[in-house]
């Protein structure tokens, strides 16, 4: 919750004038991401706030905004594809209101599966995600923010133009007046804080341009032209249709809820990483698990569509100086009063402001830093960024990140897949081999090409002090080995492995001794 002694009279006002900032940002997003699921705007707007207000009070991060997302709202397409071909007979206004049923009731079984993940405290897994995948995703993710603008640029009837040159000079064309408005907002937004941080350029921006473009009747695409606006009342409580409770009804929402809730989790837990790392504190990614998922819950019940953290108004909001709960607090509160109460004020916004302001999240967002770094990191690292960033512009996010672990996790078994072995001789003439590096699934087979048992004397010592076995592969390549020198006659002696890698160990166990100083490590084994 707020502790208001901790607020400075600076702290409200940087917190109050960005959380205005990104409550204005928020409405075109919310609008834009409820086209992409195939609902009406509103869902999208209760979900950004009912989503925005909680997790702001009860979230992992102070000042993180969250709210109606794109990478959940591209889920709820296959959801309403699904459910179209469940209910063929229905006609577009019956679907649209089954399809509405269908995204409420997976939004809120996707909460509980989040808040189920909290509890546990899984929240962790997202140190799992090595830091060129982050950059990956950090860059994929500025390049989506980025593309997402250009539909608001695109000339009408675009499909009587052939190639991209014909579509760019009818853009140009038809919207230079947006042009010229998104080029004098990132301008603003570039030298404004140079000159004063009083207040947010990105406000300044949407209030002088709104009012221009007012006064003057400058002829440009606003808000209102997306969406009608005009009969937003506050959200209300919706209980699930009794029908959705079927086994073909659940058969399409838990698979989808389950995709919700980890592209959520991921793409919330990764904005928490980069705010971090911007910040200089730590948040709690377990808590924030729970905020969200009681977020999007109840979301769900209350007519809204789930979400997530949204890392281009959390940058919004951590630049403009929002860096505490109030800020995103503020942010929710006044979304829904505006688009409640001001709905009229909402409409009149040019949509070239906000363009111009997201193209400006998403320069910022963009780790330039990284390019630099590629011609210095091992390759392997390299290779995850770029996929990273690749999967994040054309597939998604999850997808991208599951991706970038999976390779790290392969570049780093196949890195570490040799063990080596030191011979030499004690004092009995007894032929040693100290053995060095990790032993398990990768390394084997270089385990086995250590050893010479043929032409090994009658008694040999394996020693493993410099050594760890860290699977049950690894247990198995000692039973292995110890048998075959089992079979040769040869007395065999192992030293220095872990009284949890005894226990597992079948054929090999009479032949380890046990020394004062045998390592404490746990061996992870199949159950």
């Amino acid at each position: 919750m707020f502790n208001i002694q901790n607020y400075s009279t600076q702290n409200i006002k940087n917190d109050i004038l960005s959380g205005a900032l990104v409550a204005v940002a928020l409405v075109p997003e919310a609008i834009a991401f409820s086209f992409i699921a195939g609902v009406s705007p509103v869902v999208g707007l209760y979900g950004a706030f009912i989503i925005g207000l909680i997790t702001s009070i009860l979230g992992g991060k102070p000042g993180m905004i969250s709210g109606a997302t794109g990478s959940v709202a591209v889920v709820f397409v296959s959801l309403g594809l699904s459910v179209a071909n469940l209910y063929p007979e229905l006609d577009r206004e019956a679907l649209s209101f089954m399809v509405l049923h269908y995204i409420l009731l997976t939004s809120i079984i996707a909460g509980l599966i989040q808040i189920l993940i909290g509890l546990l405290k899984m929240g962790k897994f997202i140190r799992l995600v090595p830091q060129p995948a982050l950059f990956g995703f950090v860059n994929g993710l500025a390049i989506v923010i980025a593309l997402a603008q250009l539909k608001f640029l695109e000339p009408s009837h675009i499909e009587q133009y052939h190639g991209y040159l014909e579509i760019i000079k009818a853009s140009f064309s038809e919207n230079y007046i947006m042009y010229i408005i998104i080029i004098i907002t990132m301008a603003t937004m570039q030298f404004l804080p140079k000159v004063t941080k009083a207040v947010p350029a990105g406000l300044v921006s949407i209030v002088v341009i709104t009012l221009v473009v007012y006064f003057f009747n400058i002829d440009t695409k606003v808000v209102g032209d997306l969406a009608d606006l005009s009969n937003v009342s506050m959200p209300s409580f919706i209980p699930p249709l009794s029908e959705l409770f079927s086994l073909k009804a659940m058969m399409i929402i838990i698979p989808t809820a389950i995709i919700v809730a980890l592209v959520g989790l991921i793409e919330s837990l990764l904005t928490l990483s980069v705010l971090d790392e911007m910040g200089g504190k730590r948040g709690s990614g377990n808590r924030e698990c729970v905020a969200l998922g009681l977020g999007n819950a109840t979301s769900g019940l209350f007519g809204g569509m789930a979400g997530c953290a949204m890392i281009g108004q959390s940058i919004i909001n951590f630049t403009s100086g929002g860096l505490g709960r109030l800020s995103s607090f503020t942010a929710s509160i006044l979304l829904i009063i505006l688009v409640v109460s001001f709905s009229g004020v909402i409409a009149s916004i040019p949509v070239a402001v906000l363009v111009g302001i997201m193209f400006m999240v998403s320069i910022g967002t963009f780790e330039f830093s990284s390019i630099k770094r590629i011609k210095h990191m091992p390759k392997s690292d390299a290779f995850v960024l770029i996929v990273v960033t690749i999967i994040t512009v054309f597939e998604d996010l999850a997808v991208a990140v599951i991706a970038g672990i999976i390779i790290s996790a392969l570049v780093f078994a196949w890195k570490h897949a040799r063990i080596h072995a030191r011979v030499d001789y004690d004092d009995n003439n007894k032929k040693v081999y100290r053995l060095d590096g990790p032993l398990f699934f990768a390394s084997v087979t270089s385990f086995y090409e250590q050893f010479n048992v043929e032409n090994d004397p009658d008694e040999v010592i394996i020693d493993f002090r410099d050594a760890r076995v860290m699977d049950s592969s690894g247990a198995e390549a000692i039973d292995v080995l110890t048998e075959k020198y089992k079979k040769a006659g040869k007395k065999l002696t192992l030293r220095h492995l872990s009284q949890d890698c005894k226990k597992v160990l079948k054929v090999a166990g009479p032949f380890c001794s046990y020394e004062e100083d045998d390592p404490t490590y746990k061996v992870a084994v199949n159950i």
